[in-house]
């Protein structure tokens, strides 16, 4: 979303505009931090089935958080498909899951397991209004705001 004011543009670049995912993706950051390389990580992630990426910008993101967190580019540990691999899980690697049914509004979740424990932080849409409701949220945010590029994480103050 864009706003110009005498000529100088403001932005919001969101991939995606709950509130909740924005507080999802600190706490993922949070638990890999504290948790760990040690901790395997999976993202899970479902949607209705015309959705057309997979896996989706909001499960690249959190994706990104964990991979930040342990100082990593996700683009190097990144595990999209496992048709056909034999042998143990690479360690360091975050793997992707996805699926495609229904009506399914956005489900998320990024599980951190190790031996004898695990971690999972979800988040799930049940309603596409939530998206809304975060956009106007970001909108009303960028009044009065400096020229510049921002993302949830400074709407929220997080």
């Amino acid at each position: 979303m864009w706003r110009k004011r005498r000529g100088i543009f403001r932005c919001c670049l969101l991939p995606n505009t709950s509130v909740g995912v924005s507080v999802v993706a600190k706490l993922v950051s949070t638990a890999a931090l504290g948790l760990g390389p040690s901790y395997d990580v999976e993202i899970f992630e479902a949607h209705h089935r015309m959705k057309r990426d997979a896996p989706s910008g909001t499960a690249l993101a959190l994706g990104e958080a964990v991979a930040g967190a342990r100082g990593r580019d996700l683009r190097e540990v990144a595990i999209y498909d496992r048709t056909g691999q034999s042998g143990p899980r690479t360690p360091g690697g975050i793997g992707f899951s996805s699926l495609r049914a229904g009506d399914i509004v956005g489900e998320h979740t990024v599980t951190f397991a190790a031996a004898g424990e695990r971690v999972e932080i979800t988040h799930r849409a049940t309603d596409r209004i939530t998206f809304a409701r975060g956009a106007l949220r970001a909108a009303e945010w960028l009044i009065g705001r400096p020229a510049g590029l921002y993302g949830m994480q400074n709407v929220l103050g997080l």
